[in-house]
C-alpha cells in the first residue's frame, strides 16, 4: 500500500452531534496541508446529525450500516482500513488538542525513529470545565501512565493513540472482541513492537461527561476491573461500554 498522506487522524463516533463540530473544526485546512493530514470519521451507526456533520468536515466517512452493534475497537479498525497515512492517530470524538501545530510536528519528529512503535500523551479535562479534583485525578493518571511507559510496560488512554500504520496492520489492529479496556490490551501488544513514548509536553483535552455522570470512583473501578480481565483473560468484563451523551 502506498501512503498518500503522512498522518491519518481516525475518530470513532456514535451519537456525537454535540461535540463533533468543535472536534473537527480544530483541524483547519492550513493544518491539514502543512502536515499532510487526513481526517477519517468512523461512525458506529448514529441516528442523530453525527454523519451529516462528519461529511461536511472530514475527508472520509466510514459508516456502519449493519443492524449489529459496533464497538469502539471495530470502529477504529474500520477507520484504519480507509487510512492512507503512514502514521495513524486515534482520537475520541470529544478530544481537543492543546496545541495542534506543536502536536503534529512533535509526533512526526518522534515517529521518524522506527525503534518507536507508538506515542501517547497527557489527557486532561476541557480547561473551561475543569474542577480541582479533575486536575488532581488526571494529572495523577498522566504521571502513572508516564511511569508505566518509562519502565517499559506501555500504556496509553484511548483518547490519544499514535502508531505506525504498518505496525498497526501487522498487529491486526485493536482486538475487535474487547469492548472496554481495548486501549490497555492494544498497548500490551504494541510495546512488543518497539518503544512507546509518553510525551509529557503534549496534552489533549476531553469532556468530563462520563465522570460527571458516574463519578470518579465508579469509573476508576471499571477501568481497574477491565484492566485485570484484559491482562489475565484477554476479554473485558462488560458487553458494552455505554456512551454518555
Amino acid at each position: 500500500m502506498s501512503f498518500l498522506k503522512k498522518i491519518s487522524v481516525i475518530i470513532p463516533t456514535l451519537q456525537e452531534e454535540k461535540v463533533l463540530i468543535a472536534t473537527l473544526e480544530q483541524f483547519t485546512q492550513a493544518l491539514r496541508k502543512d502536515f499532510s493530514v487526513e481526517i477519517i470519521v468512523s461512525d458506529g451507526g448514529s441516528t442523530d446529525r453525527t454523519v451529516e456533520i462528519a461529511r461536511k468536515y472530514a475527508d472520509s466517512v466510514v459508516e456502519h450500516t449493519s443492524a449489529s452493534k459496533q464497538n469502539i475497537s471495530q470502529g477504529r479498525n474500520r477507520g484504519a482500513d480507509a487510512a492512507q497515512g503512514g502514521i495513524l492517530i486515534f482520537l475520541n470524538a470529544d478530544v481537543m488538542i492543546e496545541e495542534p501545530e506543536k502536536f503534529f510536528s512533535t509526533v512526526l519528529r518522534v515517529m521518524e525513529n522506527r525503534a518507536v512503535s507508538g506515542v501517547t500523551c497527557n489527557v486532561n479535562i476541557y480547561p473551561e470545565e475543569e474542577r480541582f479534583f479533575d486536575w488532581v485525578f488526571h494529572n495523577f493518571y498522566n504521571g502513572y501512565f508516564w511511569l508505566l511507559n518509562m519502565t517499559g510496560l506501555g500504556m496509553g488512554r484511548g483518547e490519544c493513540h499514535v502508531v505506525h500504520s504498518d505496525v498497526f496492520r501487522a498487529m491486526g489492529g485493536y482486538n475487535k472482541d474487547i469492548t472496554a479496556g481495548e486501549d490497555f490490551e492494544f498497548f500490551l501488544r504494541l510495546q512488543k513492537n518497539g518503544k512507546i513514548i509518553f510525551m509529557r509536553t503534549l496534552t489533549v483535552f476531553e469532556s468530563p461527561r462520563r465522570f460527571r455522570k458516574y463519578g470518579y470512583l465508579w469509573v476508576s473501578l471499571l477501568w481497574f476491573l477491565n484492566a485485570i480481565s484484559v491482562l489475565f483473560f484477554r476479554k473485558s468484563i462488560m458487553d458494552q461500554w455505554k456512551p454518555v451523551r
